[in-house]
């Protein structure tokens, strides 16, 4: 069976390289420490590109040390939202090219997530499409709002119209995530505000009538659902008592329409996870290589002992070649 990790992440060296020339003249404030790595920053974002995300011989190794045969690789911050959309535009192809080259390389051991200008949707479809011509890319990466935006916003409707029409499921993530002003101290920033932000972003996409909108559009919700599967039940009750939270049917009908990835840390979580969404919505995950990240995903599924064979199965491997058409 090939173990398959849907949440990892991968700098091409040329990304960084772009990001270094072109950054400072769109916005960025871009420089190197004196470990001579790239450093970025922009207001609400500051970042410092590793060689844990660039080097491949760093990340074969940690893959076989984990258990892990493939990863499905991903941008992640900065990404590409904070850049004047043609740069924005730019740093996509770019990142799109090189992973699709790097999927094509090493068939057996990486697939790809496309990314898209969200900040200028009326470019951001047509690399969807281009995209979805190259080899090796399955899905979108995209943020859990778009800098300060919330995804139920009617302009990127036709970014999901676009998804629906491909099959490529949308796997969001937190960036600038919310409430960062109040999460300055202890990590919070990632400990909290990722996974609240998680939630406000399936919440929108529920409330704002997104996925009524898109029936066949499939969406990931990494760091395991962050606070929305805890939260359902709250909802729930508010859209049966609150004029404004009316939908067509409660929230909780919707929660099948996501996947959720396994990254919880901690063992009786995630059985639950499993029993309120279905063995069948979640998917392997990491984090590689954050320091976030969990370092053994497959053990974490392997040693829960409420799960069948084929539960366990389904979420090492099948699931994900389902959802990605592999």
């Amino acid at each position: 069976m090939t173990v398959i990790d849907t949440h990892t992440h991968w700098f091409p060296s040329e990304w960084v390289d772009l990001i270094a020339r072109e950054g400072a003249a769109n916005g960025a404030k871009v420089g190197k420490n004196e470990r001579g790595q790239v450093t970025f920053h922009v207001p609400g974002m500051s970042y410092v590109f590793k060689k844990e995300y660039t080097d491949l011989e760093m990340r074969f190794k940690a893959m076989d040390d984990a258990g892990i045969d493939m990863h499905v690789i991903s941008l992640t911050s900065p990404t590409v939202y904070w850049a004047p959309p043609e740069f924005g535009l730019k740093l996509s192809r770019l990142w799109n090219d090189k992973c699709s080259e790097l999927v094509t390389k090493y068939p057996k051991r990486f697939i790809g997530l496309g990314s898209v200008p969200m900040q200028a949707p009326e470019l951001a479809v047509p690399e969807l499409e281009r995209a979805a011509k190259l080899p090796g890319l399955r899905g979108v990466y995209m943020a859990t709002s778009i800098n300060g935006v919330n995804l139920d916003e009617k302009k990127f409707f036709p970014v999901y119209a676009k998804c629906e029409e491909l099959n490529w499921p949308i796997f969001l993530h937190p960036l600038n995530t919310v409430g960062a002003e109040r999460m300055s101290k202890y990590h919070l920033r990632n400990l909290l505000g990722n996974p609240y932000d998680t939630g406000i972003a399936a919440a929108s996409l529920i409330f704002g009538g997104v996925m009524d909108a898109f029936p066949k559009l499939e969406v990931v919700l990494v760091h395991a659902g962050g606070a929305f599967p805890a939260l359902v039940g709250r909802m729930d009750h508010g859209a049966s008592v609150r004029a404004e939270a009316k939908l067509p049917q409660p929230p909780s009908k919707y929660v099948r329409r996501f996947y959720y990835d396994t990254i919880t840390h901690n063992d009786e979580i995630l059985l639950n996870l499993i029993r309120q969404m279905g063995a069948d919505r979640i998917l392997l995950g990491s984090d590689h290589p954050a320091d976030m990240s969990s370092a053994r995903p497959a053990d974490a599924v392997r040693r829960l002992s409420g799960l069948t064979a084929d539960e366990r199965d389904l979420i090492l491997t099948g699931n994900v070649k389902r959802l990605l058409k592999m």
